[in-house]
């Protein structure tokens, strides 16, 4: 177990030295401070030794004046150079950090959807704040400590040795204690804050969920549950937090009692042979100096032991998203789609969807579908038929497990991601508006719209709003255009929300337009005028229509029946009409319940 721990440790730390590579040239110079400042520190305690034998013992005031000059010096070449230490290591350690979050968040911009569809958006948001500042708790100060506090072991170390072995050796006494403390302590700190790691990302997770679906939890008046749940996850953590408390408690103090036994040591043995004339009384004092000195990196690489296991533990979670590949993958010589006609056909298309690291039970079977240029097509069927599937194969958010789907021929594998998404656009049931784009002011109406084409006017803004028939809607809100929207679009009714999508996919002007119950939101008012608004939509551009509501697809060149992941009828509607079939059936029954 600690051997995989250990891995995995080594692992998550070795994707961040690519990032850290280019600031070399400042790492180098941190390097230089902190040599510079640990050989200042290192030489202080000497000069104690000099002051006492050769200036108070031998009563020569001079030697006292330069060894306080000298001291005074140092103490200021240490300030300055522990000054520049700080500023380089912290500015390297930011800059790695910001490499760090660029780099998480453009590669969840490429993971697939079903990623998303897999992990909880908790548990991701806990990754680019709870660990990645685990991360910076450790690099913007944590690393000064972490190479002063080596330095300064390692060269009090050597220089104990150089001024009496004797007494160095006297030092070990408590030192097979100490290691085996620190060995205990290391491992019960990695695990315990792994723990803390977790719990925290738990906490985040039930706020997240929380805060997302206050209106559920209230209208259920689930308010007490809720508050239970959140209680019991936070109270994990104070636990997982208490654990990493009580080994500390006991570590910490143990390492300042070994400081004062190996001191006891040290002042006995030396105190002897002071009095037999075999050490000088300066070096007794200069020994204890840095005795002293050599417990203060201990406690310092202990206390920042929990510090690199909260960092390393981030850093693994980290990776470990950063290792995830996207399922649907640029081609390794992708196909441009510069201008594309809307020909769709799907051949033998089968799909299942992931249930953890297997394939789920397959869901279409073998469908076959082609889409004209410039024609509409409406996909029919019962919740769960498949149709939704189709629609997100035709966008390539995911790929078929086999067979193929084309876009004016070429397989959608084939073709350069960027140019499919320009040349589709996707409006599903629930559109999604922004609260903010730049976290500077709040979005608006307009704002969301240009969203769908950055480079387009006001004007052209305007015209789209016009186009998709929601000028009047969007002229009686409070101020038009420049209404801010609110989180997630809260301050708008669903059917505006869906206007306000609708008029952002016809400034985008896509070949192929996909519309996954995108009018089933909107009530009789509002569905009249966005039905009239889709003939112009649709005008020059290829459909694919996923609705219930027969009136919004009777319009459509195509009809497909879907159920069971299954086309069991395609064709014009008055065709399908005429054959008395299951769409028969369906516009039977609609008819019926419009009279």
């Amino acid at each position: 177990m600690r051997m995989r721990m250990n891995l995995k440790g080594r692992q998550a730390r070795a994707w961040l030295w690519p990032l850290a590579r280019p600031h070399r040239g400042t790492v180098a110079l941190g390097a230089g401070a902190v040599l510079t400042q640990s050989a200042a520190g290192l030489a202080m305690p000497y000069l104690v030794k000099v002051a006492i034998d050769q200036g108070v013992l031998a009563r020569r005031l001079e030697v006292l004046d330069r060894v306080a000059v000298v001291y005074l010096l140092l103490a200021g070449l240490q300030l300055l150079a522990s000054r520049l230490e700080i500023i380089a290591v912290a500015t390297v350690g930011q800059r790695v950090l910001f490499a760090v979050r660029t780099k998480l968040f453009a590669h969840l911009q490429r993971l697939s959807l079903d990623f998303y569809e897999r992990e909880r958006t908790g548990k991701i948001v806990a990754r680019m704040t709870n660990d990645i500042e685990a991360m910076s708790d450790l690099v913007t100060d944590g690393l000064v400590t972490l190479i002063t506090s080596v330095i300064t072991l390692v060269g009090i170390a050597v220089i104990l040795v150089l001024m009496d072995w004797q007494l160095a050796v006297a030092t070990l006494v408590v030192a097979p204690a100490l290691a085996l403390a620190a060995t205990r302590f290391r491992r019960q700190s990695s695990a315990a804050w792994r723990r803390v790691r977790e719990a925290a990302t738990v906490v985040t997770i039930q706020l997240q969920e929380a805060l997302s679906g206050v209106r559920a939890i209230q209208a259920f008046r689930r308010e007490p549950t809720t508050l239970r749940r959140y209680a019991d996850a936070a109270d994990a953590e104070r636990g997982a937090h208490n654990r990493t408390i009580r080994i500390a408690s006991l570590f910490f103090p143990g390492v300042e009692f070994a400081g004062a036994a190996a001191s006891v040591v040290v002042l006995g043995v030396g105190g002897h042979q002071v009095l037999s004339g075999g050490l000088e009384i300066g070096t007794l004092a200069a020994f204890l100096l840095y005795l002293r000195s050599l417990f203060d990196p201990v406690q310092q690489l202990s206390e920042l032991y929990d510090t690199f296991q909260s960092a390393t533990a981030g850093a693994e979670r980290v990776g470990a998203v950063l290792q995830v590949e996207p399922t649907v993958r640029e081609a390794d010589d992708p196909l441009p789609l510069s201008s594309p006609r809307g020909e769709l056909a799907l051949d033998g298309v089968r799909f299942a969807y992931a249930v953890g690291d297997d394939i789920g039970p397959e869901v279409l079977h073998g469908v076959d579908l082609r889409v004209p240029p410039g024609s509409t097509l409406a996909l029919v069927g019962p919740t769960g038929a498949g149709k939704s599937t189709v629609a997100k194969l035709i966008a390539r958010f995911y790929d078929p497990l086999s067979g193929t789907v084309t876009l004016d021929g070429i397989d959608l594998r084939k073709v350069r991601i960027a140019d499919l998404r320009r040349a589709m656009g996707y409006v599903p049931q629930e559109g999604f508006l922004f609260s903010s784009f730049d976290g500077s002011r709040p979005a608006t109406v307009a704002d969301n719209i240009h969203f769908g084409r950055p480079d387009a006017s006001r004007a052209e803004i305007e015209a789209a709003v016009r186009a998709v028939g929601a000028e009047a809607v969007i002229d009686d809100m409070p101020k038009g255009l420049d209404t801010e929207v609110g989180e997630r679009g809260v301050k708008l009714s669903a059917g505006e929300r869906q206007l306000v999508s609708f008029a952002r996919a016809w400034l985008a002007d896509p070949a192929l337009l996909i519309l996954d119950e995108a009018t089933s939101n909107l009530d009789v008012v509002s569905e009249t005028r966005v039905q009239q608004a889709l003939r112009r939509l649709r005008q020059g551009r290829t459909t694919i229509i996923i609705a219930h509501r027969l009136s919004t697809v009777i319009e459509a060149d195509q009809i497909a029946i879907v159920e069971d992941g299954q086309v069991v009828e395609v064709g014009p509607p008055d065709d399908l009409i005429e054959q008395r079939g299951r769409f028969a059936e369906l516009y039977d029954r609609w008819l019926a319940g419009a009279a």
